[in-house]
């Protein structure tokens, strides 16, 4: 088929005109999308997104970064210290918690709104003011797609509420991750980091598939709590290592990559220090005694290396947080505008090694450099998780620039960074609306052919992911495991 196209001049006016729900299509009851036909200044809709639409919302995604508790502690009322109540708020559990507070919602009133002793229904009374201020950013866009996707409501309202309340708990029963996820949300796997432990024996191992998370081993922080499962006192260094060689090689071989955090706590300027020179500042910190920042950030620069060289060994990709910290009025900004060059560092450190890295969340908003450092160095990949609904259109910017500079096979498009698995719907349904737009208007300006664009969808939505993370041979570990 001929691609007739429409000029970008035309396209935008059309969208001024029936919004861009309707660009992309109306959802049906069954959770799926139907394509809505309407017509531009020209006559047509423009068959390059047509098939574009088709073939992004018919391609699975690998979800390559989630923090999903096990389904059965969500039953149970024991997701996460964050998922406080068991009804409609966990859907704020994460991003939209802080926005509320930012747009002037007083903690006090926050701690109400997410407390298991406030009734579900009255929770509203407390939103309300606040939601029309957050409800179209991407975190209340996010919401949105998942209420309307999943209970069949449009928005939040007085009038909706009890609904939404209702078919909250009608979905949550048993079975409801496979339901979500496969079938709504058409995911062929996720990546989770559950933080702590450090790995958790997932029930839906090649589906619910985990990272070891350093971070903890890292900054030192909990040593029971790590060190219990291997059975291992630690008196010294030495001993670290061997928890940490314990945590890698009892699971390596089931892991998809490993996860450093550290960014939320310090600059990722980590330099290479032998353990003899870290020695006795290890036995300070097990004394209690206070350690310098530049101690500190030695220890922990040696304990840094030594996980990534044994991630490296197991050919684990390593996971890196860059960019915006989720949190509230505690973001050193000066000092993230700093992880571009920093991630540079990493993998300049590591240019002639197997180390893979994978920096997260596009480093947003310092998203841009990032595209440079990937297009440079072999070593480094984007991950864009969490970025579309951090910032929904840089994300869209991101993608499109990315694709025009540097190689397709260095990104992977979606992780949902949540916590509450309803979301994970919401969230990659805004993903797959963003590619589309950003795959589209490539082809729409002239950069891309419609053929070229089609033939990138399926690498960049899973077929990265699989390569990068090993996954058909996860799989098959995976499908066979017992946990002891």
């Amino acid at each position: 088929m001929k691609d007739k196209g429409v000029s970008r001049r035309s396209a935008l006016k059309t969208m001024s005109v029936i919004g861009a729900s309707s660009l992309f299509g109306a959802e049906t009851a069954a959770g799926k999308q139907e394509i809505i036909k309407y017509t531009d200044t020209k006559g047509s809709l423009s068959d390059v997104r047509k098939a574009i639409h088709k073939k992004v919302f018919q391609t699975p995604f690998v979800d390559t970064h989630e923090h999903l508790p096990e389904e059965k502690e969500r039953l149970a009322g024991q997701g996460h210290p964050r998922l406080k109540s068991d009804d409609w708020t966990v859907l704020f559990s994460l991003g939209l918690s802080a926005d509320m507070e930012v747009s002037g919602m007083p903690r006090v009133v926050k701690d109400r709104f997410f407390s298991p002793d406030v009734d579900p229904l009255e929770k509203w009374r407390l939103l309300e003011p606040y939601w029309p201020f957050i409800k179209n950013d991407g975190y209340g866009l996010t919401v949105r797609k998942t209420i309307k996707r999943l209970y069949d409501v449009d928005d939040l309202s007085n009038e909706t509420i009890k609904k939404v309340q209702k078919s909250y708990q009608k979905v949550r029963q048993a079975g409801f991750y496979n339901h979500i996820l496969r079938e709504l949300s058409n995911i062929e796997s996720c990546q989770v980091d559950t933080q702590m432990p450090p790995f958790v024996e997932s029930d839906m191992p090649s589906f619910l598939m985990h990272d070891i998370d350093i971070t903890a081993m890292v900054d030192i922080r909990d040593i029971p709590a790590i060190s219990k499962p291997a059975g291992i006192s630690v008196l010294s260094l030495s001993d670290w290592h061997k928890v940490i060689d314990w945590w890698f090689y009892k699971y390596g071989r089931y892991a998809v990559a490993i996860k450093s955090a550290n960014a939320y706590k310090r600059d990722i300027d980590f330099d290479r220090v032998d353990a003899e020179k870290v020695e006795g500042l290890f036995k300070k910190k097990l004394d209690g005694q206070e350690l310098s920042e530049t101690e500190k950030k030695a220890l922990e620069d040696h304990i840094f290396w030594y996980a990534v060289d044994k991630a490296t060994e197991l050919n684990l990709p390593v996971k890196i947080h860059t960019g915006y910290l989720s949190d509230v009025n505690t973001m050193p900004l000066g000092r993230v505008a700093q992880h571009p060059a920093l991630a540079s560092k990493l993998c300049y450190m590591q240019r002639d090694k197997a180390t893979r890295f994978v920096f997260f969340h596009i480093c947003y908003p310092y998203y841009e450099p990032m595209i440079a450092l990937v297009k440079q160095y072999s070593n480094a990949y984007v991950d864009m998780c969490f970025s579309w609904m951090m910032n929904p259109v840089s994300a869209k910017e991101f993608l499109k620039k990315f694709l025009v500079a540097a190689p397709a096979n260095k990104i992977f498009t979606f992780g949902g960074d949540l916590r509450a698995v309803e979301m994970v719907l919401g969230h990659s349904t805004l993903a797959r609306e963003g590619i589309v737009l950003a795959m589209s208007e490539l082809v729409e300006e002239g950069w891309l052919s419609l053929d070229d664009a089609l033939n990138l969808v399926e690498p960049v939505m899973h077929g990265n992911a699989r390569r990068v993370f090993d996954l058909s041979q996860k799989y098959e570990v995976l499908s066979k495991v017992k946990w002891t």
